[in-house]
């Protein structure tokens, strides 16, 4: 795996992490409504081997065209 593949699979990591670390933070100061932004991220991570989709993946796709395209649905 190149280093272009490399960063994008952690910028793919670090977007997930947020995602998930601020909707928890989310939904203790504000109220659980806020956790299911963290399920359904959950959900997404559980099925995109299956499905071969990610939407995250597929914005870094678009944006970092000089990359292999990582579980672009093929």
């Amino acid at each position: 795996m190149n280093e272009k593949n490399i960063i994008k699979v952690r910028v793919h990591d670090g977007i997930v992490g947020i995602l998930n670390i601020s909707s928890i933070l989310l939904a203790s100061e504000f109220g659980l409504n806020w956790i299911y932004v963290a399920v359904g991220v959950a959900v997404l991570q559980i099925a995109s081997p299956i499905t071969k989709f990610c939407p995250v993946y597929t914005i870094l796709n678009k944006i970092m065209p000089d990359t292999d395209p990582i579980q672009n649905g093929k």
